[in-house]
């Protein structure tokens, strides 16, 4: 998992700091601190909602103005462009139909380009390895962009070669000052993603003047959240108010949740079977509501807590339980959900439970002898395609009766 930094400006903080050039730019918090920073910069300005969430550019705010970035020629068109903003939702492509509440615009100086790029630095698992990833297709067209896709890897020990800034610049086409200038960037880039234990570090637009100088006129960072205790400084720029609430909520109790588009709410322990069981249950042509790991803990509190949670989310209409028991048996976990449900009292919509792994049959059996109604499946597809036959209209009272389970499989 990894930590957004939501203030933009305060990623450009860092890049200043390291030595990558960027353009003068405040924090506004009201109208009136908008005119002010306007007429401090004495230039036409930038307006940019700060959101975590792309997008902006083409996004569109509860207000009707349209973009979450505007130009602002004097003090007073920048009050009032920063009215229609603070305190208002920015809907975008990345965002709930409800938007993302906008509290702080960045106010930057305008900065006169020729050309526009987009840079991002980040980790590539499959190859253990950082990338760098480039495009000519800066702005807010990159998601379009076809010549992306390539990334360029180096290895920290090496760092940034003269050879990989060679043929980064090559593919961006770019003369041998501007080529230069480019590599002093990426490898300020490499250093604060070692450094600051960064996963991403994204720059859009890097704008490229006439004298073939780059300027970062925007950026977003991303962190690993095991270096918490390292990075403190970097950690306490995080803004919860900008995250989902759910999400924020879920870490307390060291669940993972990640909010989804479906109606199919799911409690899961590992990041692994969490992922088969959101495709299984797109295979039988259901949606799930969310992403919900518990990690290795299976306790009251934390079971309760994950149902508690799924349950009170209007838009679920089944609950899947999809534990594995390694470690922890099965009946101890079943004890666990039965606890929860009970606390809980309504559940509202139909729970089903798949317990796979040490002592599952005598799990399964506990929670089908509980009367709760809770449903029970032990093979993984019987499990999904029920919770997505549920969701849809299904058949949803009582409890499922099984056959005598022959052996684990």
């Amino acid at each position: 998992m990894a930590c957004r930094i939501p203030k933009r400006l305060s990623c450009i903080n860092t890049a200043r700091v390291y030595g990558l050039p960027v353009p003068r730019a405040e924090l506004a918090r009201s109208p009136d601190d908008a005119a002010r920073i306007v007429e401090k910069l004495g230039k036409p300005c930038v307006i940019k909602s700060q959101i975590l969430a792309g997008g902006r550019g083409k996004g569109t705010f509860d207000t009707g103005l349209k973009g979450g970035i505007q130009m602002a020629k004097s003090a007073s068109e920048a009050k009032s462009i920063a009215s229609k903003m603070l305190g208002h939702r920015l809907v975008t492509k990345q965002t709930s139909s409800n938007g993302l509440l906008v509290d702080r615009v960045n106010i930057a100086e305008v900065i006169d380009f020729k050309d526009e790029y987009y840079v991002a630095m980040t980790i590539d698992r499959a190859k253990y390895s950082p990338a760098i990833i480039v495009s000519k297709a800066g702005g807010v067209n990159v998601e379009s962009a076809k010549d992306s896709s390539k990334p360029y890897h180096f290895k920290l020990s090496e760092g940034v070669t003269d050879k990989l800034i060679a043929s980064v610049a090559s593919q961006l086409q770019l003369s041998e000052k501007a080529a230069q200038n480019l590599g002093k960037l990426l490898r300020n880039m490499a250093t604060v993603l070692q450094e600051k234990d960064a996963t991403l570090l994204e720059i859009n637009p890097l704008v490229r003047t006439e004298a073939d100088e780059f300027i970062c006129l925007d950026a977003k960072c991303s962190f690993d959240n095991a270096a918490e205790k390292r990075q403190a400084d970097v950690f306490a720029l995080r803004d919860r108010v900008q995250e989902i609430p759910e999400e924020v909520e879920a870490e307390k109790y060291g669940l993972v949740y990640v909010r989804l588009d479906g109606d199919i709410g799911n409690i899961v322990n590992g990041a692994g079977l969490a992922m088969a069981t959101n495709d299984a249950i797109a295979h039988y042509g259901g949606s799930s509501a969310n992403f919900l790991d518990t990690g290795g803990q299976a306790t009251v509190e934390t079971v309760q807590k994950a149902l508690e949670m799924v349950v009170r989310d209007p838009r679920v209409k089944t609950v899947l339980v999809n534990i594995y028991g390694g470690i922890i048996r099965c009946d101890m976990i079943a004890e666990s959900i039965i606890a929860a449900a009970k606390a809980l009292g309504d559940l509202r919509v139909p729970v089903v439970v798949r317990l796979q792994g040490t002592n599952s049959e005598q799990g399964l059996k506990l929670i089908e002898e509980s009367g709760l109604g809770l449903r029970t499946e032990f093979e993984f597809g019987d499990a999904a395609r029920t919770a997505v036959e549920l969701a849809k209209g299904g058949q949803s009272g009582g409890e499922q009766v099984r056959e005598p389970l022959a052996a684990n499989s």
